[in-house]
């Protein structure tokens, strides 16, 4: 029935082949006719390689591959210089061929989500017009530094990998709007990230990062996600000093603030009487581990 549909669309010198869910083990011989072709639909089948002839679509710019058999992205396609989108989701892909690099100049979307990519070739940066790059559930442990002088990059999809930290020349991709990095294993995030001044969209949840970069407040976020990380499950940090110090007056106001909080009706009606001492007992502040109030500075609860 493929190979029906194939002749059909040589008849009519079609500009767009759907063989989507036809079970094909092979891509039909007689695509390679096709060289009027801009999109090929090749999603949900059994393939695993590409012909030779398919590199005869010079006007291809889409291409579909998604949820096959692919063990790598194929070399083929490195000849397919006009490609602009390119999705090999839900494959078994393991390795990303440098090769491949060389010819896709002009793709704009890659997506690669689903496979088993250990290791993105530093060779990515050739792809200078690439917009949307998405690396969702593979194995990812680091991001080559290569990958930050791709200027057009808009969104950066990296979610559910093993990634334990952002590469620090990060700040190079000025037209970032969306990063996503979601379930990995990151500590933290690259000060670089907040020189990101169109980055609109930051998704760091299920990670491992306890504090944010200084100077996060400074991108105009308008969506970030950070729930699971322990930065929000209150749980005690390592503390810097050695030991506590405390001030007279830090002294004096816990043993005032113990009483008030413990219901001392005599120290509440002197207090009264003292209206300075009531306002800079005010501005106290409660430990988010025990509740027990403080005025300046808490460390009992941090674990050394």
């Amino acid at each position: 029935m493929a190979d029906v549909l194939v002749l059909r669309a040589i008849r009519g010198r079609a500009r767009s082949l759907n063989l989507n869910g036809r079970r094909l083990q092979r891509v039909p011989g007689a695509v390679g006719s096709l060289t009027q072709l801009t999109a090929l639909h090749l999603r949900n089948n059994a393939l695993s390689q590409l012909p030779g002839d398919v590199t005869a679509l010079c006007n291809l710019t889409v291409l579909h591959l998604g949820n096959n058999q692919f063990a790598e992205v194929p070399e083929e396609l490195k000849h397919l210089h006009s490609l602009e989108v390119l999705h090999m989701f839900g494959n078994r892909i393991t390795e990303i061929p440098s090769c491949v690099c060389d010819g896709l100049k002009n793709l704009k979307s890659l997506n690669l989500n689903n496979n088993l990519i250990e290791k993105i070739p530093g060779e990515i940066e050739k792809l200078q017009c690439l917009e949307k790059l998405s690396l969702n559930h593979n194995c990812l442990r680091d991001i080559p530094k290569e990958l930050c002088v791709l200027q057009n990059l808009c969104e950066l999809h990296l979610g559910n990998n093993q990634l334990e930290a952002l590469p620090e020349p990060i700040f190079l991709l000025r037209n970032l709007k969306e990063l996503r990095v979601y379930r990995n294993n990151l500590i933290g995030l690259p000060e670089g990230l907040c020189r990101l001044g169109n980055l609109k969209i930051l998704d760091v949840a299920g990670n491992q990062i306890q504090a944010f970069p200084s100077r996060l407040h400074e991108i105009p976020l308008q969506e970030l996600y950070c729930e699971e990380n322990p930065l929000l499950l209150k749980e005690p940090v390592s503390a810097i000093q050695d030991e506590e110090v405390l001030s007279l007056k830090e002294i004096a106001a816990r043993n005032i603030l113990s009483h008030l909080h413990n219901g001392s009706s005599l120290l509440h009606d002197q207090i009264k009487s003292h209206p300075e001492a009531r306002r800079l007992l005010g501005n106290r502040n409660a430990c988010a581990l025990c509740g027990t109030w403080f005025l300046d500075m808490w460390l009992e609860c941090v674990r050394e």
